[in-house]
């Protein structure tokens, strides 16, 4: 005769108990990958922008600096026409005519440097904004990359204190993507240097 066994109540709870460590695997994966591709898409449009502002900001700094040397070349003119005014009374009327332009000259680009001055600086804050909300998205992701991979050893070894420890790197990575995605001030910073 065949030895057979029967299921004990032992076998059974540990098959429900087994079960369930399944089932939290199972979910925790799912909900941590959904999240991860809604960020992801975020912080892919986020880099996108950085981008953008850090092209308009050089560009706007290149513009600032023609501007400078145009008008460090018209006061170079401007110097030019002031010393040839004293040497040459005759062509006074002619010489102020030209003095005059070059005063507006100068005056009109001081105030376009500003002006661009300001643009650039604008961009540049607007590339700082979205850099932090880039780091917080980065943090999510490397944060939900270490909850995934400690559910994968969770699902072979079946230690549950594995399993918590993947759930706190997930509620950590999963507060950093809400607070990238709603703009919230979270952001550790002495992490973010630690990995930058």
């Amino acid at each position: 005769m065949e030895n057979q066994q029967t299921p004990t109540s032992e076998t059974s709870s540990e098959n429900a108990s087994e079960n369930r460590l399944n089932n939290w695997i199972a979910v925790s994966v799912a909900i941590i990958a959904a999240f991860m591709a809604v960020t992801k898409v975020k912080d892919d449009n986020i880099v996108q922008a950085m981008l953008q502002a850090k092209s308009d900001a050089v560009d706007t700094w290149a513009q600032y600096q023609a501007k400078r040397i145009r008008e460090s070349v018209i006061e170079a003119a401007l110097d030019e026409t002031s010393s040839i005014r004293l040497i040459s009374p005759e062509r006074t009327a002619i010489l102020d005519e030209k003095i005059k332009r070059y005063e507006e000259d100068v005056a009109r680009y001081k105030v376009e440097e500003k002006e661009l001055q300001a643009k650039a600086k604008g961009f540049e804050a607007q590339y700082d904004a979205l850099n932090y909300r880039d780091d917080q998205f980065d943090l999510s992701d490397a944060m939900l990359s270490v909850s995934l991979a400690t559910l994968a050893v969770t699902a072979l070894t079946r230690k549950k204190p594995l399993l918590v420890m993947s759930l706190v790197f997930a509620f950590f990575g999963i507060l950093m993507g809400i607070a990238g995605l709603l703009a919230l001030k979270i952001h550790p910073d002495w992490l973010t240097k630690l990995l930058s």
